[in-house]
């Protein structure tokens, strides 16, 4: 078919445009499925919550030749909160990733929305509803519902944390409408995540991360800054952690993970903190050989 100059111009931006704007599942093609161990069964870019949001999606890697159900592990990525997506950590912490898939886990990393769309409680609603959606679907992916698992890093490492301690208060803020609370989890690992964000240096900042975060300085709102630290809602009846942070973080605090491991061992919960000598706030330093076998090993454990 002939096109005129005319029509060209016309019809060449539109396509360009057109082509710009696809939903990933479309025109993205998965950038960490190369980590994983080969035969890894991917499902991309799975929408969940019935929507066309770009960060309400999340990806499934299922072990190859799977049998009966699997344990579930499911990835918060960092990044401020208003930056990075699901592929983010993976990509620095290929080997621990790619051990917990051959060792017979399911994996999920879910994506969120960011400080910058949608303020606090948004953040939590979407890990909650993206944990129902796997609830739910659990007979669909071969998920053991008695076997959920938390992983965050950084600001993921605060919301993974937070799912877990809140889940049992059931704050109704941080469920969406018709959301499921059925699910449980059975243990929580937080790489270098905020635990009180009024400990932070620009707690008196309202165009900080935090401040972001909640819409205000935690200092002015420290009702909201509560709200928002995971800290707020440790209590005995909280599942177990495993707290790495390293020594050196810049960004994030040491105290930050100090604190949290100090109050949930007052609640009489079962935890762990690892600080690991000179390690800055995140990087291939947290793949190594004793962190990861550290991380599996607690896996292993609670998941069994």
């Amino acid at each position: 078919m002939n096109i005129n100059p005319f029509m060209k111009k016309v019809i060449l931006p539109f396509l360009l445009l057109f082509l710009l704007v696809l939903p990933s599942g479309f025109s993205q093609t998965n950038p960490v499925i190369g980590i994983l161990p080969q035969g890894t069964i991917l499902h991309s870019n799975v929408p969940y919550n019935n929507d066309n949001l770009q960060k309400h999606l999340l990806d499934i890697y299922l072990p190859a030749n799977a049998k009966g159900k699997l344990p579930l592990v499911i990835l918060i990525h960092g990044g401020g909160w208003l930056s990075n997506d699901k592929y983010a950590d993976i990509g620095y912490m290929k080997k621990t990733v790619a051990e917990i898939v051959s060792r017979g886990f399911a994996l999920v990393s879910i994506d969120y929305r960011f400080s910058t769309q949608a303020v606090f409680p948004a953040q939590i609603q979407d890990c909650n509803r993206a944990v129902s959606f796997l609830y739910d679907n659990a007979d669909k992916y071969g998920f053991d519902r008695k076997r959920f698992a938390l992983m965050g890093f950084s600001a993921g490492g605060h919301l993974a944390s937070l799912v877990g301690l809140a889940k049992n208060n059931n704050i109704k803020a941080f469920f969406m409408p018709r959301t499921s609370k059925s699910f449980s989890f059975k243990a929580v690992v937080d790489f270098y995540g905020p635990s009180e964000l009024i400990l932070f240096p620009g707690s008196n900042d309202e165009k900080s991360p935090e401040g972001l975060l909640i819409g205000a300085a935690p200092l002015a709102r420290p009702d909201l800054a509560k709200a928002a630290s995971p800290v707020t809602y440790v209590d005995k009846n909280d599942p177990p952690f495993l707290i790495i942070h390293g020594e050196k973080d810049e960004l994030v605090s040491p105290r930050q993970s100090q604190l949290l491991s100090a109050w949930l061992s007052v609640a009489g919960v079962p935890n762990e903190l690892i600080i690991v000598k000179d390690a800055p706030h995140f990087g291939v330093m947290f793949d190594s050989d004793e962190i990861r076998n550290k991380v599996l090993d607690f896996l292993m454990k609670q998941l069994e």
